[in-house]
């Protein structure tokens, strides 16, 4: 299993797959979840890119150090993942979480990052929201809030469809070190992304679920679209985490945009 090991002893779980012959795309998770939340989209993808996807500190088989991150911290174990893997300029796409990691990496070193995919994320401030979810997490545990997350990650009617996966992705929420995701919460408390979007000249897609009530269009996805220079705009039919709703999709999206 390939790890790439920061200076603090953080291990960072990744994994490779795909032709070397085909342009790199760095694939990020959302925020409770882990890398397989992008298992539905990979078969469509890995026919145009060779795919990176890392588990993001505090997530899946990556270490969870009890400390609040930054979003600066979590963009630079992209770049080492990224360095460990020889990849000096990839196609970045994120989720949520996924998606202000890969702003953060745009803007800290704009020659990382070949294109940028934002699915489902936004760069505006819920800071007390955020702050409250820390708090209950770090206090409570995962399964606190679990049954509220789970009503924003899936529709009603892909839970009632296809509830195998969708307890998958509810089996993944629980089994996330409950400082894993505090520390990867205060980074979305904290990061300070909107003020900077005009810095990014990366070309740039934004993917919005159309049934997404964590990060709609409105309030979110707009302000992406109107402060990143030349953004497009791809609408997929999906809520939150729509990449398991809606695969093919994103894998579309991204394709079109990057293949």
């Amino acid at each position: 299993m390939p790890f790439t090991t920061r200076d603090d002893g953080t291990r960072l779980y990744w994994k490779m797959e795909g032709a070397d012959a085909r342009p790199p795309l760095v694939l990020l998770n959302s925020i409770g979840t882990d890398m397989g939340m992008w298992d539905r989209a990979v078969p469509a993808l890995l026919a145009h890119f060779r795919l990176l996807r890392i588990d993001t500190r505090g997530h899946g088989a990556s270490d969870a150090p009890a400390a609040d991150y930054s979003m600066a911290l979590l963009a630079d174990d992209v770049a080492a993942v990224m360095d460990d893997a020889a990849i000096d300029r990839a196609a970045v796409a994120g989720v949520s979480l996924g998606g202000m990691i890969a702003m953060e990496l745009t803007q800290a070193d704009p020659s990382r990052v070949a294109g940028l995919g934002l699915v489902c994320t936004t760069a505006t401030l819920y800071t007390q929201m955020w702050a409250d979810r820390v708090a209950t997490v770090r206090a409570e545990g995962m399964g606190s809030i679990v049954e509220a997350v789970m009503q924003r990650f899936l529709s009603p009617d892909f839970v009632a469809e296809r509830p195998e996966l969708a307890e998958t992705i509810r089996r993944t929420f629980l089994s996330t070190a409950r400082e894993g995701y505090a520390g990867c919460g205060a980074a979305i408390r904290d990061m300070r992304l909107l003020e900077r979007l005009g810095e990014i000249n990366t070309p740039t897609l934004v993917v919005v679920g159309s049934r997404d009530v964590s990060t709609p269009l409105a309030g979110n996805g707009e302000h992406l679209l109107a402060g990143i220079s030349g953004a497009t705009l791809a609408t997929v039919d999906g809520p939150h985490i729509a990449p398991v709703e809606d695969p093919e999709g994103v894998a579309t999206a991204l394709i079109q945009a990057f293949g």
